[in-house]
């Protein structure tokens, strides 16, 4: 089926920044992947993801790590999962 619609939205430009970066890392452009989730949509009849307000922690845990507070580094992924077994 040939490509005849256009979509426009707004987005906030950090946002659309960020997510050209994981998009590019992925190896994929913002067109195929709003291609993806529309056909998701279609496929599943729904928003293929939960959507949910994130309770009082969650939410804290988030804006906290947002701002780079009380993250825990590790070097590598072993280890993560050193620590994870301890």
């Amino acid at each position: 089926m040939g490509k005849t619609a256009t979509i426009q939205a707004r987005v906030d430009a950090k946002t659309k920044s960020r997510a050209i970066a994981v998009l590019n890392a992925l190896g994929m452009n913002i067109t195929e992947a709003v291609n993806i989730y529309l056909k998701q949509i279609v496929l599943t009849k729904s928003i293929p993801f939960e959507v949910k307000i994130p309770n009082e922690l969650t939410e804290k845990t988030l804006t906290r790590a947002a701002k780079g507070q009380d993250l825990h580094e590790v070097s590598d992924i072993d280890e993560l999962f050193e620590e994870i077994d301890a």
